[in-house]
């Protein structure tokens, strides 16, 4: 505790335009090695970079739904350094004038049990060209070099040193993912490299203003390897010092196989790229017509929907986060709300983040791509909510649909399988009535643990009842008989 924890993130999120920021090359994942780039991307001599008006716009969605200025004039500069998979020699990027400065992400995390939110601000986010890729397997000993990526899109996020622990940038690196893919500008695909998180690490004794020497991890594709890599970092700086050792700014990298970071190379500073205005390329000028047309078509962002969910359908703000906790399960939800009605959305929303979410997590899938379409699971949120049928049947139903998998069936599907297997609760009284006299007189044992005091003993009786009636009772009619029979 004598030590705090000092973090800063740097997120690459790759932008969903279907050409380059400069070229009108493909950005396609998966392609050939070096099939998907143009003259502009190689550099070759007399070409001419463009703007990408889509990639300009996937900023502005960004910046508004962060509480960001836009700029009406932002640069493109060069960023010089040599790398084998950087063909022109530079790195197009935005160095003193970004296209969003400032912002806020709200974030939340559990820690020891408890939750917590915090609010992180946020430096800028500037737009970029993606390098190529250097290949080092199969090549007998040589590296290859694939430039399908060289020129893909890319804004980077930086945020102000606002974070304290591991816990916390995960949580951050997670809300930020789940926002740039409900925003739809980023497919958030890690493995792919869509989405990649650079990670500025220092510690200070506890109480002290002045920042300690940063250390940058690079290139971090998981938030597991994110958080794993921040620990081992803060171990090892702590570690370093109380041994009498000096942290020096340099880059480092992670190694999952040995859960450690080693030593790049030292950190440059912003002079050492010799930064300048890209002659190429005109300021880029965003007028308030264009922010507006954009924020007109945005979607509902998570926060706006956590507040409707709470104060006009009543949820829980617990519920409220998880049923916004991906575009793809806020869509879901939405749709079934739609189609089942206000006066469900406590049931329905237990079911899509209960039952649902599991079955999809257990498989891999998305909410999209679930079995259960929107319409069905309303109409069996409907008919749970209206007595024909009790939640221990609704999961068979919800089973057998999800096994189906029918791409055909509709809503009245819920309907036909209840027919056909005769699963209408009973909630007839003189019917139930009798179930349960049977019960009791079977289970004597039970009915004087009871009326001995042992709670646990109910419970074992409206089990047998429902047992009786393979689940089709209706369990507060069969609870309410009972003590009613045993005089409770």
């Amino acid at each position: 505790m004598h030590w705090e924890v000092v973090i800063g993130l740097e997120t690459h999120a790759q932008l969903a335009t279907s050409s380059k920021i400069f070229s009108g090359a493909p950005t396609r994942f998966g392609a050939a090695p070096n099939t998907q780039a143009c003259p502009v991307d190689l550099a070759l001599p007399g070409t001419l970079p463009v703007m990408n008006r889509a990639a300009a716009e996937c900023a502005i969605r960004f910046g508004l739904a962060v509480g960001a200025r836009i700029a009406p004039r932002s640069v493109f500069a060069r960023k010089n350094y040599f790398y084998p998979d950087l063909p022109k020699g530079y790195q197009i990027s935005q160095y003193e004038l970004p296209v969003v400065v400032g912002g806020a992400l709200e974030i939340s995390w559990e820690e020891g049990g408890s939750p917590q939110t915090k609010t992180v601000q946020l430096t800028r986010a500037h737009l970029e060209e993606d390098a190529g890729k250097s290949l080092h397997e199969d090549f007998h000993g040589m590296t290859g070099i694939d430039l399908n990526r060289a020129g893909t899109p890319l804004l980077e996020i930086v945020t102000e040193p606002d974070m304290r622990s591991a816990a916390e940038a995960v949580a951050y690196a997670r809300a930020l993912h789940a926002l740039v893919v409900w925003l739809g500008i980023c497919d958030g695909n890690m493995q792919e490299g869509s989405f990649r998180c650079d990670a500025n690490v220092s510690v200070r004794p506890r109480g002290q203003e002045k920042l300690g020497t940063r250390s940058e991890i690079k290139n971090l594709n998981s938030f597991r390897f994110l958080e794993r890599a921040i620990e081992f970092e803060v171990r090892r700086q702590i570690e370093l010092i109380e041994d009498g050792g000096t942290v020096v700014q340099e880059t480092r990298l992670y190694d999952p196989d040995r859960d450690e970071t080693r030593s790049m190379r030292s950190k440059e500073d912003a002079h050492d790229y010799r930064y300048f205005p890209d002659p190429d390329l005109p300021p880029l000028v965003i007028d308030a017509e264009w922010i507006t047309q954009v924020a007109g078509a945005m979607p509902e962002l998570p926060a706006a929907m956590r507040a409707r969910l709470t104060a006009v359908h009543g949820l829980s703000d617990y519920d409220a986060r998880l049923l916004t906790g991906s575009r793809d399960i806020a869509r879901y939800f939405d749709d079934v709300l739609a189609a089942s009605g206000a006066a469900a959305a406590k049931l329905a929303a237990n079911w899509v983040a209960g039952d649902l979410a599991a079955a999809v997590n257990r498989d891999g899938i998305s909410f999209a791509d679930s079995p259960v379409r929107p319409g069905q699971l309303a109409a069996l949120v409907g008919r749970i909510a209206d007595g024909t049928i009790s939640g221990k049947i609704g999961r068979e139903i919800f089973a057998t649909i999800y096994a189906a998998n029918d791409a055909g069936a509709d809503a009245t599907i819920v309907d036909r399988i209840i027919d056909d297997q005769g699963l209408r609760q009973i909630s007839n009284s003189s019917e139930l009535e009798r179930i349960v006299d049977e019960v009791l007189a079977a289970n004597q044992r039970s009915v004087e643990e009871f009326r001995a005091g042992k709670d646990k003993a109910f419970n074992a009786l409206v089990g047998q009842a429902m047992k009786a009636t393979r689940g089709k009772a209706n369990p507060q009619q069969v609870s309410e008989l009972l003590r009613r029979k045993l005089g409770g």
